[in-house]
Formats: C-alpha cells, sequence, structure tokens
C-alpha cells in the first residue's frame, strides 16, 4: 500500500467518493446510487480550495482517500472513505495517520473528527485510535417531510434524530 497526496481527480478516486455519498446517506435510510460526476465536482471542489487529500492506493488501485481541511493550524478530517474490499487491511489507519503527521506538523496532537451518529463502524474505529471526547454538536431544525425516529441525549438535553 502506498498512500500518495491528491493533486488531480481521476475516475477512480470520483467513484469512492460516489459511494462515500451513497454510504453517508445510508445512515438516514435514504436510498441513492453513486454519481461519479457529483463525486468529481466534491473533489474537485476540495482541491481548488487546498485541502490536503491523499489516497492510499493497493497494486495500483485506489482503495480509499482521506479529506483534511485545516483552519488556524486545526486539522479536520471532512471524509475518509475506504471501498469495501479493502475494508480491515489497515488502509482506514493508515489514511487517518497521515491526517495525524499533518497535525503534527501544525504542532498539534489531534486531528478532529466529523462523524455521522450512525456510522457506527467509524466512532469505532476512531475509539481503537484513542478518539473519546466529543468536541461539539451539530443542530438544526428539521427537513420538510423528514421523519425522526430516535432521541439522543446529551447532558442535559435530549435531541431528535
Amino acid at each position: 500500500m502506498e498512500i500518495i497526496q491528491v493533486t488531480k481527480v481521476n475516475e477512480a478516486l470520483a467513484q469512492l467518493v460516489a459511494l462515500f455519498r451513497v454510504e453517508l446517506r445510508s445512515y438516514k435510510n435514504i436510498p441513492s446510487k453513486p454519481n461519479p460526476e457529483a463525486g468529481r465536482e466534491e473533489m474537485e471542489e476540495y482541491l481548488v480550495a487546498k485541502f490536503p487529500v491523499y489516497a492510499a492506493v493497493v497494486d495500483g488501485e485506489y482503495a480509499g482517500y482521506v479529506v483534511c481541511r485545516v483552519d488556524d493550524g486545526v486539522v479536520w478530517v471532512e471524509s475518509l472513505f475506504v471501498g469495501e474490499e479493502y475494508r480491515r487491511c489497515g488502509i482506514a489507519s493508515a489514511l487517518h495517520s497521515k491526517a495525524e503527521e499533518l497535525a503534527a506538523s501544525y504542532g498539534d496532537n489531534t486531528v478532529y473528527n466529523y462523524v455521522h451518529p450512525n456510522n457506527h463502524r467509524m466512532i469505532a474505529f476512531l475509539r481503537q485510535r484513542g478518539y473519546t471526547v466529543l468536541n461539539l454538536i451539530e443542530i438544526r431544525k428539521a427537513y420538510p417531510g423528514e421523519t425522526l425516529t430516535q432521541k439522543i441525549p446529551v447532558g442535559e438535553h435530549e435531541f431528535d434524530y
């Protein structure tokens, strides 16, 4: 496996981004199909904004990627995705380690991670890497017609989800 910095989008990377979006939608029970063109546009936006992007390449194939955002020396993982056939092979760890190296280059010892509350695999992955501090909560109004089926307690408050 090789970790490379991404400087331009190719079809394989666009497809991985499209698959990541399908997976994210599945956490809210929204069925969808991969849209490689939207994946290409999303990745191009990251690159134009100068977000550091790294990809894992295995035997010449793109296996996964991580998108980082740097704000005032603080590194945020915007997205980390590994293709299904490459999971549980250490690729996510290698990509996340690259984000941690980036944070260390800014003098920080942590990476901030955006995680969907239903992404149980990512939450377990981060816990294994020592990430256990809840940093912030995103709160919004329900979308028109959205059905919220869960309640999530956080401290003294309960939120619809």
